[in-house]
């Protein structure tokens, strides 16, 4: 039997960097909760994102926010992964050594950035619903950074395999969609997240379902015997997994769940 349930958002469950959820998801994750099985939406955004786009439920279900470095319930902390101070500034002087990339550093509180670009702060403010404070200097500012990342609107895949080859020894590097790059932690991981519930809450891979597209999904895959790429997934994502679910624009995530439910 089912107990925990957790699912992407972007590019799983509604278009990368948009708030254009099918709310019938909502009734679901009552009705999941109902018959004992938890919800728990697992991003590489910020709390206050994924919470806002879930506010009807949010007091029903689980945040896996940063790609698995702050998880909260109801809100309370289960766990925060801060990232080594000397390793950030390191990373932060070669995020902005790279041509057309912008730098977004995350704490538990607000993401922080040093530009004032309007197009910019619209995406992350209108599309990913983030909390935002720009700065002058990220690094001259007292912050516990829990995830850093590489926006580049041209998209990444130009820089990802150099990125995550100089990175990827250090800290966990992982490509976080088309246009995004992220930082976080080497310990720091959504299968990470998964397991902690897991342990808290008494429940087994067999009793977990999962659900991705990307490369930040694929820690989760591997704790949960019951784990779905939806249909545009990346081939990594699609070999991992045990499962297939429809496209993204085709409510994969939510057909699959209803199927469960019975409906």
């Amino acid at each position: 039997m089912i107990k925990l349930i957790a699912s992407d958002i972007d590019g799983t469950l509604l278009p990368e960097g948009t708030d254009r959820i099918n709310r019938e998801i909502f009734d679901v994750i009552l009705k999941l909760k109902e018959q004992g099985i938890m919800f728990a939406a697992a991003s590489g955004r910020q709390y206050n994102s994924i919470y806002e786009l879930f506010q009807p439920v949010a007091h029903e279900m689980i945040f896996i926010c940063e790609n698995g470095a702050y998880v909260n319930c109801r809100g309370y902390q289960m766990s925060a992964s801060v990232m080594d101070r000397q390793m950030t500034e390191d990373v932060i002087r070669y995020i902005r050594g790279l041509d057309g990339c912008f730098l977004t550093a995350s704490c538990t509180d607000a993401m922080y950035i040093e530009t004032a670009d309007e197009k910019f702060g619209r995406l992350l403010t209108e599309g990913y619903h983030n909390k935002i404070k720009i700065v002058e200097d990220v690094l001259a500012e007292d912050l516990d950074i829990i995830k850093m990342s590489i926006y580049k609107e041209t998209g990444i895949h130009d820089i990802a395999e150099e990125t995550i080859k100089r990175w990827g020894d250090k800290m966990h590097v992982t490509v976080a969609g088309d246009i995004w790059i992220d930082f976080m932690d080497k310990k720091t991981d959504k299968g990470n997240a998964i397991k902690t519930i897991q342990e808290v809450m008494h429940i087994l891979p067999e009793e977990t379902m999962v659900f991705g597209d990307n490369h930040n999904d694929l820690g989760m895959m591997k704790r949960a015997v019951e784990s779905y790429a939806v249909a545009n997934a990346q081939p990594a994502v699609i070999e991992a997994a045990n499962n297939l679910a429809d496209k993204n624009v085709n409510d994969g995530v939510l057909k699959v769940l209803k199927t469960l439910l019975g409906e």
